[in-house]
């Protein structure tokens, strides 16, 4: 079977890159024939570099390169921003010539949310119409297509929830001497792109608490960069914050690019990750804490929710003293902690390991391409 997903990918810097490359590369070891069509800019095995953010024509660019590819099915892997001006409303033409062509399509919605604005529906209302198959992360991201996009009608069938996968992997050795952490220093981390719905300031302002409190060595590392120039005044506000904070010697910040094998030695070298997200769909980043078994202080949100409702991986804050009280909770009780990590680990091998989903999606592309006129069993060849 040869699927083709169109989506950014590394070393493009997006979190729907990485994704789209852990769920590929599991494809990949389920030998299924995988290909990428990207960004310009994503390159790796069987990627093709084909079109741009803001090319207008960008659809019949990527349905050129489909037909060449000669694909069983097409994955989209949607992100508003991912495909040019208005909310990417380029991307909609390549759903008709799909539709016109009788190739199979799934989309993976990245980003929806409750109280969708009217631009947004608009786009989903037609990926809904023209996909054979949607997916999304979250029942409460179903629940909303639903509810609020008039397309969906009788067709809620066509809606799947697969959450966001992880990876099983150990943490890295060493992490704190890398990062030049002493091993009995206490170490919170917020890490992620800086853009203001990360509410990172929220943390800054509370830490002279957490720090006054705690009494012991500990340590708040700040690890990100800005993804656009749209961002710098967030990101100023945020280094601004930190130089005035009375705890700033409890500060740190680490800059710049930051590679996987980085991002994993950051995560490892944590002993509580905090996401005071005020917006948040889904989150790769609360992944990858659970591949290490890292507990999290998060916000109140469906998304961790719904989570926490099947494994207490975390604790959720509702204001600012719980932010304080739940950070130092991880910091002091031991066994709290290894409960939370315990079922971090157990989280992602039971529900969201890449395995996992890679399955999932294989069954939803055989369903779509194995019917045919032939009635027994189909053998699939590279």
């Amino acid at each position: 079977m040869r699927i083709a997903f169109v989506s950014t990918y590394p070393p493009i810097e997006c979190g729907i890159a990485t994704y789209t490359r852990f769920l590929t590369d599991a494809l990949r070891e389920k030998q299924i024939e995988v290909y990428i069509i990207s960004h310009y800019g994503g390159q790796g095995k069987n990627v093709f570099s084909a079109f741009d953010y803001e090319d207008r024509d960008l659809s019949y660019k990527i349905f050129d390169m489909i037909i060449r590819l000669s694909p069983d099915l097409v994955h989209v892997q949607h992100e508003f921003n991912l495909f040019g001006r208005q909310c990417g409303v380029s991307i909609i033409p390549l759903y008709l010539q799909l539709k016109m062509t009788r190739i199979p399509c799934v989309t993976t919605l990245h980003s929806v949310y409750k109280n969708n604005s009217n631009e947004h529906k608009i786009i989903f209302s037609s990926i809904l119409s023209y996909s054979d198959k949607i997916i999304v992360h979250e029942n409460y991201q179903k629940e909303a297509l639903i509810s609020e996009i008039e397309t969906v009608m009788d067709r809620e069938e066509k809606i799947e929830v697969i959450p966001h996968g992880a990876r099983e992997i150990s943490p890295i050795p060493g992490a704190k001497d890398v990062l030049g952490v002493d091993s009995d220093t206490k170490l919170v981390l917020m890490i992620g792109y800086f853009s203001p719905y990360k509410n990172f300031e929220k943390i800054i302002d509370l830490w002279p608490e957490v720090v006054r409190r705690y009494k012991g060595k500990v340590l708040l590392l700040v690890a990100g960069k800005m993804r656009t120039i749209a961002y710098l005044e967030y990101r100023n506000l945020l280094f601004e914050r930190i130089n005035s904070s009375p705890a700033r010697d409890h500060i740190k910040v680490i800059r710049g690019q930051i590679s996987q094998r980085s991002f994993d030695t950051i995560v490892s070298a944590a002993d509580v990750v905090v996401l005071p997200y005020k917006k948040i769909s889904q989150s790769g980043i609360f992944c990858h804490c659970m591949s290490f078994g890292k507990p999290v202080v998060t916000s109140q949100n469906p998304t961790m929710a719904s989570i926490f409702s099947q494994y207490r991986a975390g604790l959720m804050s509702k204001n600012d003293q719980e932010y304080v009280n739940n950070i130092l909770a991880l910091l002091r009780d031991e066994r709290l902690y290894m409960e939370l990590s315990k079922n971090a680990l157990r989280y992602v091998k039971e529900r969201i390991s890449w395995n996992i989903i890679a399955n999932r999606h294989l069954a939803i592309y055989k369903e779509l391409v194995e019917p045919s006129v032939l009635e027994v069993s189909t053998i699939w060849m590279d």
